[in-house]
């Protein structure tokens, strides 16, 4: 038994969840977020919470029970508090600068990399080196912030690039360390 996908889902006071068979539309004071699941699991609404059952003990419904739990609850936290993830740039001269609503990044290269967002999330830069990616969609705020990191992600000699902030990159010693 799926012990995540046992679990209901909390639906907070000004969130309306609204299902149609396999398809969740969630409205609140942030947005709306809607999702198509697969048929075979069964998503019902009862006292204030969101729960989902599977149609049977087989491998595939098994593995979509916690994974559509899971998407729901993410799509519920996401109109009611929204998601947010911050990147820190390292490296002299490494810096971000807001543009409209892009940013525009000057990290190393012979040219500035410009980023837009897609519709639905909000770049904004808090100090040269922060810049923070914010809305509704965990999916999208994942996507967006791993995007922006991958244009300069974090080398293990000097440690420039573009990181999470609070993730830890492993340092390697130079040439000079591994001969003496």
């Amino acid at each position: 038994m799926s012990r995540i996908g046992k679990l209901p889902i909390p639906v907070p006071d000004g969130v309306e969840v609204r299902i149609d068979g396999a398809h969740v539309t969630v409205k609140g004071p942030r947005g709306t977020l809607e999702r198509s699941f697969d048929p075979d699991m069964e998503i019902g609404q009862s006292d204030g919470a969101v729960s989902v059952k599977r149609a049977s003990d087989e491998a595939r419904h098994r593995a979509l029970h916690g994974l559509t739990r899971s998407l729901i609850a993410n799509m519920v936290t996401g109109v009611s508090q929204g998601y947010e993830k911050r990147l820190e740039i390292h490296g002299v001269g490494y810096r971000a600068e807001q543009k409209g609503g892009g940013v525009v990044f000057s990290v190393g290269y012979s040219h500035t990399v410009t980023v837009e967002p897609p519709e639905g999330i909000a770049l904004s830069v808090e100090s040269p080196t922060l810049v923070k990616v914010a809305g509704n969609d965990k999916e999208k705020v994942g996507q967006m912030a791993a995007e922006i990191r991958a244009i300069r992600p974090p080398e293990p000699y000097k440690g420039k690039g573009i990181r999470y902030v609070g993730e830890y990159v492993r340092r390697k010693a130079g040439k000079a360390t591994a001969t003496a």
